[in-house]
């Protein structure tokens, strides 16, 4: 190769090496240096709270919150398909009197639907419904054993959403935005507050039914947020989280030898470039290695007692909901700070047997019916519940007309998308128990008495974890980015005891 041939190729490696700071600081007018220098004053595009310090050594430190906090954890059970309100915890008399009566013109004017065509037939609640505790609670008889727990409950029956497809509802529960690219709740915590577990993630995901979510792991996404924050998805057989293991061959030292090396690269990395991501490498690498000893042990519900399993109903081994839901308690003891359940299959349609309000739906309530009560019944005798925000919710709720195609009534008995009323409750974590929120229509259709927004709904979790929902926010995009978005949402001060 000669000279010339040799300076060209130096020339081509040299801007390889050239990030955008380079090209900025050094472009002729020099505009790129001094925009620079303004994002950093003190004057320009501040974030309208202090952001969270974390140790650049373990960006998953515990930080104090700046508002005193009633919750230090959070479970999330999200019953994946939206099930019917009206057949669990909204009991409408009137809707019982008018089954089988054609539905109101004024219920279909401008209204999308996915199975509803001419003019469908109303449709009366499918289950008897009783009152329970000294609260009074309607729950119907598909829950016997929650029932027992509605005085530990505080029920939010007129949740509304915007959205009327599950994917685009689902990430308006978990992350404030219909589209995919913004942090879930699960991950705004864990940035907001770090964890008190250096061992394990944050942010674990459990998922049951036998399929993932529609959007996936948009889900439990950390968005925009540094990639450390993202929930960490866990299974019931083979590793518990993927790649946990060590190589064919590969010894424990030989592993902690190679992480040295890496984190020098790092290091050295992170100091000619900036870039906070290779500092999130470093400390994913340092918390994979000890998450290959702490993850299994937090996973083994073999080692929980005969009489827990026989109250959970779970079975070593296998994928279910319940044992997820023991897996949650065992990780809420060991200070994980956000654990998210996702229970697929409540789709309640009519389009067949398994999705119907008379067949699926029932073998859905008896796989959750037992586990919640116990999880609550457990986190209350291990004096857990006064400090563990437990949340039960759907993505929308369910129309008090029965579906049709075609103007033609579906075989199987089911009820349509409905954005414009659903069931949320939550338990513990400075909620204020034995009590409802909000009346719905006589028939279950709308929200009439205190609509919550999703948004209303985020700003009260993030209350009860210690933030301003006004003030809580990470700058992206020329932007303070807020889980609560753009409009103005509403503490629902009602529901805090």
């Amino acid at each position: 190769m000669n000279n010339e041939s040799v300076s060209s190729e130096l020339q081509r490696l040299r801007l390889q090496h050239q990030t955008r700071r380079h090209f900025l600081r050094s472009c002729p007018t020099g505009l790129g240096a001094l925009w620079l220098a303004m994002q950093n004053s003190p004057g320009y595009a501040a974030p309208s709270q202090a952001l969270p310090v974390h140790d650049a050594n373990n960006p998953l430190s515990p930080i104090q919150p700046p508002l005193p906090a009633k919750a230090k954890r959070v479970i999330f059970l999200h019953m994946i398909g939206a099930p019917s309100q009206l057949e669990l915890f909204d009991y409408k008399p009137d809707l019982k009197r008018l089954d089988g009566h054609d539905c109101p013109q004024s219920f279909l004017e401008g209204k999308r639907f996915a199975f509803i065509q001419g003019t469908p037939k109303m449709l009366g609640p499918q289950y008897p419904f009783e009152q329970h505790g000294e609260s009074g609670a309607w729950v119907s008889d598909r829950m016997p054993h929650f029932a027992k727990h509605v005085d530990d409950v505080c029920f939010i029956k007129t949740m509304v959403t915007d959205q009327f497809n599950h994917g685009p509802a689902q990430l308006m529960v978990h992350t404030g935005q219909a589209r995919m690219g913004s942090p879930s709740i699960g991950s705004w915590a864990t940035w907001g507050l770090g964890s008190e577990n250096e061992d394990l993630p944050g942010f674990m995901v459990l998922l049951s039914g036998g399929r993932q979510p529609r959007v996936g792991k948009a889900l439990w996404s950390g968005g925009f947020l540094p990639s450390v924050y993202q929930g960490v998805q866990c299974r019931s057989q083979g590793d518990p989280v993927l790649d946990i293991s060590n190589p064919a061959g590969v010894s424990r030292d030989q592993r902690r030898q190679v992480l040295d090396a890496l984190s020098k690269l790092n290091q050295r990395t992170s100091i000619e470039f900036g870039d906070p991501e290779t500092l999130t490498r470093i400390a994913q690498y340092e918390m994979a290695f000890r998450m290959q000893t702490a993850v299994p042990d937090a996973m083994r519900i073999d080692d929980e007692p005969a009489h827990v399993h026989a109250m959970y109903g779970t079975q070593p081994g296998k994928e279910s909901f319940a044992n997820n839901c023991l897996l949650a308690r065992r990780l809420a003891e060991r200070d994980v700070r956000f654990i998210q359940l996702f229970d697929w299959g409540w789709d309640s349609h009519g389009a067949g047997k398994d999705e119907a309000l008379n067949e699926g739906f029932k073998s859905k309530c008896q796989q959750i019916d037992r586990p919640i009560a116990a999880l609550l019944a457990d986190l209350k005798q291990r004096d857990m519940l006064k400090d563990t925000l437990v949340v039960w919710s759907g993505e929308f709720g369910r129309t008090p007309m029965r579906e049709n195609r075609g103007g033609t009534e579906m075989r199987f008995v089911g009820r349509d998308h409905n954005p414009g009323a659903f069931t949320l409750w939550m338990a513990g974590g400075g909620t204020k128990p034995g009590m409802t929120y909000g009346e719905t229509d006589a028939v279950g259709y709308s929200a009439a008495i205190n609509p919550v927004q999703l948004r209303d709904f985020h700003a009260t979790m993030l209350h009860l974890l210690g933030f301003d929902h006004n003030r809580f926010s990470f700058p992206f995009q020329g932007l303070d980015q807020k889980l609560t978005g753009v409009k103005p949402a509403t503490l629902i001060k009602d529901v805090l005891a």
